[in-house]
């Protein structure tokens, strides 16, 4: 791993009260933050000098704003126009004569987090009939084998060992897998129509995900509170909680149990309503136990968008999937090893290279999803200093920011004139958790690098999310 080393000199300072910062002053006195925890600090962009911190080194909860310590990672380490391959081949024997295969048509994963993504979609198109194209290119009308996925290029460990379980079967919360695809999310659709009932679940799209779930699901107001409960590699679960009433086509969305198996499953599918019968049901090498002996003829090999891309995508919309994927990749490449706890070295080696101090940071995954993660703003700012002015891709970094006001995860947060082209920022939220970190510049033009986690607060989160926008655009009109 390269050695990098941080030239800048930092005096940081933690302050007791906070000084010429009336918005901050009255965001702590809010009874909202009585029984709550903050970090905040800022510091210049270009040299480090810290101008404002609040508990600057406290540990705390820091949701999806660890997302820029996993992609600063992956983006110096792995580099910008790193890329992601998947494989389409077979084993066996063609016969070009009858066009029978003896043998398997073999997809194999290579850790593509973006595969089939809705995010995506103009550079994968509908990649599941180009492979169909190519597999007819060859001649074949007839497979005396089956579709097998080769899901080995990581673990079999899909969901960080310190995720919530309410979290793992929703979208938000699919697991990682050597061959993901269609952001390992599926969509049941429900109708709701009848108010106070027991709403009917009408489809699930892809069809192939269709589970056996128990519908413990009430159909009551307007608010979004329905969950699915589910583990990865599983085909029974339970949906609980309230979804919007008199609706006829509500859509719950969750995490796909078994993408590689779906992938089979659909390419099967698609073979035989193309008139190429397959005499076998499809499979994994994780079901089967076993890795592909057999020599595989490629055929044709789907390439990931470049890394700068998903990244953009992954800060800009706060994608879960995609910053696990990172750390999973980090691993693969750096320890030979794939899980995610080898992916968390790597990222705390790339840290202490850049001479941030680790000993407060608790990392559990890559997205921020896991309560169990802790970070403070002090060396999150220093991290965003030190890529501001040591970092060689700084470039593809800010611009994976969403701007205020404007994209992401920031469209509708940050909308007043005083930020218009000056923040670009990640936010991050769980429960009672809100925090934000990146860059502003202010009114005299000072290029600022900034962080604040709040935990534990009371009452609605755009309360404190006001308060936040308040903070920061003080900062920006007197500094």
């Amino acid at each position: 791993m390269r050695k990098a080393v941080l030239i800048i000199s930092f005096s940081w300072l933690t302050l007791l009260s906070f000084p010429q910062g009336k918005s901050f002053n009255s965001f702590l006195s809010d009874s909202a933050m009585t029984y709550s925890s903050v970090s905040f600090c800022v510091a210049d962009a270009e040299n480090g000098e810290v101008m404002m911190e609040y508990n600057s080194g406290k540990s705390l909860a820091p949701a999806s704003i660890m997302k820029l310590i996993t992609t600063a990672a992956a983006l110096e380490l792995l580099g910008p126009e790193y890329t992601f391959k998947t494989k389409l081949g077979y084993t066996g024997s063609l016969n070009k004569n009858s066009g029978k295969l003896t043998g398997n048509i073999v997809i194999t994963g290579g850790g593509d987090p973006s595969l089939g993504s809705p995010y995506f979609s103009d550079h994968y198109k509908d990649f599941p009939d180009k492979w169909i194209m190519e597999i007819k290119k060859l001649g074949i009308k007839k497979i005396d084998g089956r579709v097998i996925t080769d899901d080995s290029y990581y673990d079999y460990l899909p969901v960080p060992s310190k995720w919530l379980w309410e979290d793992a079967g929703n979208y938000y919360g699919a697991g990682v897998y050597g061959l993901s695809a269609f952001d390992n999310t599926y969509e049941i659709h429900i109708n709701t129509l009848a108010d106070s009932t027991r709403p009917v679940i009408t489809k699930s799209v892809p069809c192939e995900c269709k589970n056996e779930f128990s519908n413990w699901l009430v159909a009551s107001g307007t608010k979004d509170e329905g969950y699915v409960f589910a583990a990865p590699y599983s085909t029974t679960g339970w949906l609980t909680g309230t979804i919007p009433s008199k609706m006829e086509d509500f859509v719950l969305k969750a995490s796909i149990p078994d993408p590689p198996l779906l992938m089979a499953r659909m390419v099967t599918e698609r073979l035989e309503a193309a008139g190429i019968s397959v005499s076998e049901d499809p499979t994994t090498v994780r079901i089967e136990h076993k890795s592909i002996s057999d020599e595989i003829v490629p055929v044709s090999e789907t390439i990931s968008p470049p890394l700068a891309g998903i990244i953009k995508v992954l800060n800009n919309e706060s994608v879960n999937l995609y910053a696990e994927h990172l750390i999973k990749e980090l691993g693969r490449n750096f320890k030979n090893n794939s899980s995610t706890a080898s992916g968390v070295d790597v990222v705390k080696e790339f840290l202490n290279n850049c001479g941030i101090n680790t000993d407060g940071m608790f990392i559990s995954d890559g997205s921020g999803l896991s309560p169990g993660n802790a970070i403070n703003t002090r060396e999150l700012v220093r991290l965003l200093v030190y890529m501001k002015n040591n970092g060689k891709y700084f470039q593809d970094y800010y611009a994976s920011l969403p701007a205020a006001g404007k994209e992401g995860t920031l469209r509708y947060y940050f909308k007043d004139p005083a930020f218009k082209s000056r923040l670009k920022a990640k936010s991050g939220s769980m429960t009672r958790v809100r925090s934000y970190s990146g860059y502003f510049t202010t009114i005299s033009g000072k290029n600022l690098a900034f962080s604040i986690i709040i935990n534990n607060y009371s009452g609605p989160s755009k309360n404190i999310i006001s308060g936040i926008e308040e903070i920061l655009k003080e900062i920006i009109l007197t500094k």
